[in-house]
């Protein structure tokens, strides 16, 4: 038992090292979003997130039910 708890313990710690040097040597220190809205690739396919997609349905028609298939 306290060998998985040490282990489980030095695999977080190990990935957290990774994290903050990553952090550390970016240009800018931090990471890049990795929300759909900020992709060039998504806005080039024409993909928006889901939240983005019900705000223009419910701009064209606030009473609008979605067809299912």
């Amino acid at each position: 038992m306290v060998k998985t708890l040490l282990l489980t313990t030095l695999i977080i710690a190990i990935g957290m090292l990774f994290f903050c040097v990553k952090l550390v040597f970016r240009k800018n220190g931090s990471f890049s979003s990795q929300h759909i809205h900020d992709s060039k690739a998504m806005k080039e396919r024409g993909i928006h997130c889901v939240m983005d997609q019900d705000r223009e349905m419910r701009r064209k028609s606030r009473f609008a039910v979605s067809e299912r298939s």
